[in-house]
């Protein structure tokens, strides 16, 4: 990279960390009191928006020769996550002016890329080079550090099961070898949960709310506003979910998520979602193969295997709405006083109840969420189909049916 491009990058590892830690240590301490006016952390902040805003500008000088923008895929795509952390601290911070400097080197990067001209979920977990032990973060917060490193491992874990469960169709349902992948995707859902687990243990749910959340908000490059980061932006748990069966790219309101999230995803997770939507549910063929008569051995194995991971998959999209979602985002929203937007000419924040950084109001957005574990876990509730339940139940009877006659062993 380009000896501007790699001045910025040493900023945004440093400088950039220490002078947002500072702000937020001080936001903090100073609870429900207001942070403006306050000279000391404005001149904070002044440095944040023109240090960053100098450095962008000698990266899109117009006469260097050669261009100092990346050529290389990857490094273009890390370049804009840091241009979008910049932007996210700068929205954060609620700053206005020089940042819009960032704004077209945003735009070209992701123009180049089809993607969205922001930061995203990617760009602090799976595309986030360590250097010295240490990848990019806005602060030094131990809660900051958690939240992306636990989230990111979550992302590894069914990116694993994902690619376990790709296999399967070639092989076919039978086969011993799918019992291996199987196997494999049980193993990556169980690393979900645990993981699951240890974040709810160890996030802390004011730092987390006051000092985390507010850099993943929406915000504004050019005269577009962009939806905020989701850690579910990647296209693993959506061939999860399609592969297994659990939810249909043909269901409209499934379809909308899947089109709604496609920019703000890597530009190889766009490719894998799009080969979602062809791939023949793992349930179908489960079905097809236990209707045509008494059952092999393997294809028992295989069916209860098949049906384990399902449960875990729901399971681990119901403990990250209840444990995670609920306590850290809904809960904290319901007692928190009303934030006043500023700057970047944003409208008021809405009122406590619909604090959200996905764009829509938080119990818009809890709705969706609720919706997809109900499809997840195949649940049956008043006004709702259960999704694959009852598809489910066919193939836990037909596995029960023929159980009942084999012939008895004893």
């Amino acid at each position: 990279m380009s000896s501007a491009v790699d001045d910025f990058d040493r900023w945004i590892r440093n400088d950039f960390v220490a002078l947002n830690t500072r702000l937020e240590e001080a936001y903090f301490a100073a609870g429900a009191q207001s942070r403006h006016g306050r000279p000391e952390l404005e001149t904070v902040k002044g440095r944040i928006v023109g240090e960053g805003a100098e450095l962008i500008a000698r990266i899109t000088r117009s006469d260097s020769t050669p261009p100092l923008i990346p050529t290389d895929d990857d490094e273009r795509y890390e370049l804009l996550g840091s241009v979008g952390l910049y932007l996210g601290a700068c929205r954060r911070h609620e700053i206005d002016g020089p940042q819009a400097t960032a704004w077209p080197l945003a735009q070209l990067l992701a123009s180049s890329l089809g993607v969205a001209p922001r930061f995203v979920f990617a760009h602090q977990a799976l595309y986030n080079r360590a250097v010295g032990d240490t990848f990019r973060t806005f602060t030094a917060l131990a809660d900051e550090r958690a939240f992306i490193l636990y989230n990111g491992l979550s992302v590894l874990a069914y990116q694993r099961t994902a690619a376990a469960l790709r296999r399967v169709p070639t092989l076919g349902v039978s086969s011993p070898l799918t019992a291996y992948l199987l196997r494999e995707a049980r193993s990556g859902l169980d690393d979900v949960l645990d993981l699951g687990r240890t974040l709810s243990k160890t996030l802390d749910v004011d730092r987390f709310f006051l000092n985390i959340r507010p850099y993943f908000k929406p915000h504004r490059v050019g005269g577009v506003e962009y939806r905020g980061v989701n850690a579910g932006d990647f296209a693993a748990i959506n061939s999860i979910d399609v592969l297994l069966g659990l939810c249909s790219p043909y269901d409209p309101f499934y379809q909308g998520l899947l089109t709604e999230k496609y920019p703000y995803m890597a530009p190889e997770d766009q490719a894998l979602l799009r080969t979602t939507v062809t791939a023949e549910p793992l349930l179908d063929a489960f079905l097809r193969e236990t209707s045509d008569g008494p059952l092999t051995p393997q294809l028992r194995d295989n069916a209860e295997l098949f049906l384990t991971v399902c449960r875990l998959h729901g399971a681990a999209t119901a403990f990250h709405h209840h444990r995670l979602v609920v306590p850290f985002l809904q809960a904290p929203a319901a007692r928190a006083p009303q934030e006043q937007g500023k700057g970047q000419e944003q409208d008021p924040e809405p009122e406590a109840s619909d604090l959200t950084t996905s764009g829509p109001p938080l119990h818009v957005v809890m709705d969706t969420l609720a919706r997809l574990v109900d499809l997840r876990t195949a649940r049956r509730r008043p006004g709702t189909d259960g999704g694959a339940r009852r598809a489910l139940d066919r193939l836990r009877h037909a596995l029960d049916a023929d159980q009942d006659a084999a012939p008895n062993s004893e």
